[in-house]
């Protein structure tokens, strides 16, 4: 379990593909302690094991899923990626809960200036529009934020200054492909009403208003 918080960015050292999917070496460094065979970490939003903590960095395995549903297989040598740590109990959850599994992948429709913000708008696949509200929560490349507008085949994320220079969303160009995880809640709500779409997110966007 993840907040969308990028703690690090990571940079591409080796990916290599295997019979069984590809190997990612990832240069990074941490705040605190070091990392641990085994532990979780979101790389651009995806969900990956540490496989063989190295010298600055990390090994980890990537399965022909991850590679269908990630953009993580179309990485090159050097690029940077957001990475985040597991989130413990007690931990702030500074986002909002993202579990690291990314539901699908998306083009960058525009970018504009509007004022300190960057407005980003990004696809919105039909299978994921009724997880998707005004003022809702989506994960963009493992990056928590708020839904400004959505629209149909598209919504709408402002960028403070803070995210553009602390992720990799702010090298970010029209055209690019980044990872999208809905909320979670938003699942639950879409499951609980039996899959009837044209109801989901009218309900979501109105529970949305009455917590805010």
């Amino acid at each position: 379990m993840f907040s969308g918080m990028v703690v690090a960015l990571g940079e591409i050292a080796r990916l290599q593909r295997t019979a069984g999917g590809a190997m990612l070496h990832i240069r990074c460094t941490f705040p605190g302690e070091n990392l641990t065979d085994g532990e979780s970490i979101a790389v651009n939003g995806a969900c990956l094991t540490v496989a063989t903590p190295v010298d600055g960095g990390f090994i980890a395995d990537l399965s022909t899923e991850t590679l269908r549903r990630t953009t993580l297989g179309n990485l090159s040598v050097r690029a940077k990626v957001n990475l985040e740590r597991a989130l413990r109990l007690g931990d702030r959850l500074g986002g909002h809960l993202v579990l690291g599994h990314v539901d699908a992948t998306a083009r960058i429709l525009e970018l504009r200036r509007e004022g300190g913000f960057l407005v980003m708008r990004v696809e919105l696949p039909g299978s994921l529009a009724q997880e998707v509200a005004e003022k809702g929560s989506v994960a963009v490349d493992g990056v928590s934020l708020t839904v400004a507008a959505v629209h149909s085949g598209w919504f709408e994320v402002a960028l403070i200054p803070t995210t553009l220079s602390s992720t990799t969303l702010g090298e970010r160009r029209v055209g690019d492909r980044v990872n999208l995880e809905t909320d979670v809640l938003a699942k639950y709500v879409r499951r609980a009403l039996g899959h009837r779409d044209e109801g989901v997110a009218a309900v979501w966007k109105e529970w949305l208003s009455a917590e805010g």
